[in-house]
């Protein structure tokens, strides 16, 4: 079969290298899956760098997220098992972790749903306990997993107010559903958001970028308002001022997903199966802004890596069509 791998850390543009290689043999518990699309998310970049929380062994194959077809013909949706990741023909995944795939979605929505949406229904609403009326504001939320963010917030009642950079990402934000949109590049961000808010600032504030971002948060949040700390796009991890946090009175609360496949997995499945409603019902649906064929799956990557996409770049594995 042919898989991306890398064989040596670096960028994903330089590193990743299409390879013919031997169908992989799930261990045990793990199931081989037919890819049918892949997505491509920030940590297969951070995978590539060396520069993420788990550091499979070289040579390995990127791709976290994928929706794929069991040996019986059940469309599913996978976390793959480093080092047989999701950029290949062919995948290996834990049995016990595979989801059914949406109906409502076609393989491509169904490959971003997983990671993007788990993350921001557990932040929003395990986390962060947004309430009908409440305002949230996202950053990058044009972006793959901002965009996701939106679509919850709004699916909760929240008014939305999202903040993006450029005039293309401003449309795209617009189009999810804001109900505000702040381009960060030509506006002043604390202003605006203030004025949007008559004063008060955002009740729940969503970064998955860190650095400047977060310290605009700070500054914008609310009286008992949540700051939730999804990751560090921008590359610069912020050291939060706790005595800002006592004086203006607000919470700052950290989100690692993945540990809720450790430590509460049926809480996992019970937010798919939210999910999964909320799909049949519009409420929600992946922005797939890119279907990339299979050759330009290391491209995909350095671009995501780069923030320069909107929405999700999904990989289709040759003849793939959805």
């Amino acid at each position: 079969m042919q898989a991306w791998r890398v064989h040596e850390n670096g960028e994903p543009g330089e590193v990743m290298q299409l390879d013919e290689v031997d169908t992989p043999t799930p261990g045990e518990g793990q199931l081989l899956l037919k890819v049918r699309a892949a997505n491509v998310n920030f940590p297969d970049a951070l995978l590539c760098r060396g520069q993420y929380q788990v550091r499979p062994p070289l040579p390995f194959t990127p791709g976290v997220e994928i929706c794929g077809e069991t040996e019986d013909g059940r469309r599913v949706i996978a976390t793959p098992a480093l080092p047989y990741g999701g950029l290949a023909e062919y995948a290996v995944a834990d049995a016990a972790a595979l989801l059914p795939a949406p109906e409502a979605l076609d393989d491509a929505e169904a490959a971003a749903l997983h990671i993007g949406y788990q993350t921001g229904w557990f932040g929003l609403h395990r986390r962060a306990a947004l309430k009908e009326g409440e305002t949230l504001l996202v950053h990058a939320a044009a972006g793959g997993v901002g965009s996701a963010a939106v679509q919850l917030g709004k699916a909760a009642g929240a008014t939305v107010i999202g903040v993006v950079g450029g005039a293309e990402k401003a449309e795209v934000a617009r189009a999810l559903g804001c109900d505000v949109v702040v381009d960060r590049h030509a506006e002043d961000v604390i202003a605006a958001v203030k004025e949007a808010t008559g004063g008060r600032g955002a009740d729940v504030i969503y970064d998955p970028v860190g650095g400047a971002a977060y310290a605009q948060s700070a500054k914008v949040v609310a009286f008992e308002g949540r700051i939730v700390i999804v990751g560090f796009a921008s590359g610069s991890i912020p050291s939060p001022a706790l005595n800002h946090a006592l004086v203006k009175n607000y919470s700052i609360v950290g989100l690692h997903w993945g540990l809720y496949n450790l430590k509460d997995p049926a809480a996992i499945l019970r937010c798919h199966e939210t999910l999964t409603e909320y799909a049949a019902k519009g409420l929600i649906k992946p922005l797939v802004s890119e279907r990339v064929p299979f050759a330009g799956a290391a491209d995909a990557v350095q671009r995501v890596s780069e923030g320069v996409t909107t929405g999700r770049l999904v990989v289709l594995p040759e003849g793939a069509t959805r």
